[in-house]
């Protein structure tokens, strides 16, 4: 196996809706805030090469919206989906799966694409099957009020009707050790209903994609959670219960939205699980 960290972009959000209730006093310290109150975050996938499959988790918000949309977010940065795929050494053909933590826009909106003419969408990965589960697509093409803006038809639809969509079936407990692809996801509620965060063995270590259950290292504390959650009480204890395990068995944390930060690591301390280390980004594949 081999691991490809796929930089597909960097955005800005409102600080206050990514850390909730928490005072900017506190959250600026780790996460700065520009003149508009916007902290820096990354748009950060993971291209698994294992065997046959080449694997992608998540795929950013792609380039299909309006600039208007764009500008809203603050796009900035030269990095984008299709360079990172390149310079990882394979095409947009190449991919033979591409798995979806959730499906809000940031994290699914590259998987669909504009066809050549701009008369229609087409998937983005004409080759790869595309993975949810059952529960969080219900979610999803039926919104609640609070996500609506999130779910976005035209990242949904064209997968659904391409025949290329495929469920991962929900364990009767949080945690499926191998979900078909060659590694483990977690299932959890807090952010959305039913994201998966996958769980690596690589290396001899556990290595964790995040997607949203933690944002930012800046989140580590348990009540810094995003005023985006849908069950802001359910993440609290999710990320109790991961984060002390992580620092117990040594977990190394890929970071999708951490714009500093791609790869840390945690421990315990009198305050709680914080930061122990963190690693640069070339380190993926020496851990």
């Amino acid at each position: 196996m081999k691991l490809h960290i796929i930089e597909t972009g960097n955005f800005k959000l409102d600080g206050g809706a990514m850390f909730g209730v928490v005072p900017k006093s506190l959250w600026n310290r780790t996460n700065p805030a520009d003149g508009q109150n916007r902290i820096d975050l990354a748009a950060r996938s993971l291209l698994i090469e294992d065997g046959n499959r080449l694997i992608l988790i998540d795929t950013g918000m792609g380039n299909k919206q309006e600039d208007r949309f764009f500008r809203h977010f603050g796009l900035y940065g030269e990095a984008s989906l299709d360079h990172s795929v390149e310079k990882a050494g394979f095409s947009r053909n190449d991919i033979t799966d591409v798995f979806l933590t959730h499906l809000h826009f940031d994290h699914c909106g590259g998987a669909v694409r504009w066809n050549k003419s701009k008369t229609a969408y087409e998937l983005s990965f004409p080759n790869a099957r595309y993975w949810s589960n059952e529960q969080h697509w219900a979610w999803a093409i039926n919104p609640n009020g609070r996500e609506k803006a999130s779910f976005l038809f035209e990242n949904l639809m064209p997968i659904q009707e391409s025949g290329q969509l495929h469920f991962i079936e929900t364990p009767a407990s949080n945690f499926v050790s191998d979900c078909g692809l060659g590694f483990g996801a977690l299932f959890v509620d807090g952010h959305t209903e039913k994201q998966m965060i996958p769980h690596l063995t690589y290396r001899g270590k556990t290595l964790v994609f995040m997607a949203d259950l933690l944002p930012t290292a800046g989140h580590l504390p348990l009540p810094y959670i995003m005023g985006y959650d849908v069950r802001p009480l359910e993440t609290l204890q999710e990320k109790k219960l991961f984060l002390n395990r992580a620092a117990d068995e040594n977990f190394v944390l890929f970071m999708q939205h951490d714009a500093s930060n791609p790869l840390i690591t945690v421990q315990q301390t009198d305050k709680g699980v914080r930061l122990h280390e963190t690693l640069a980004a070339e380190t993926l594949n020496t851990l």
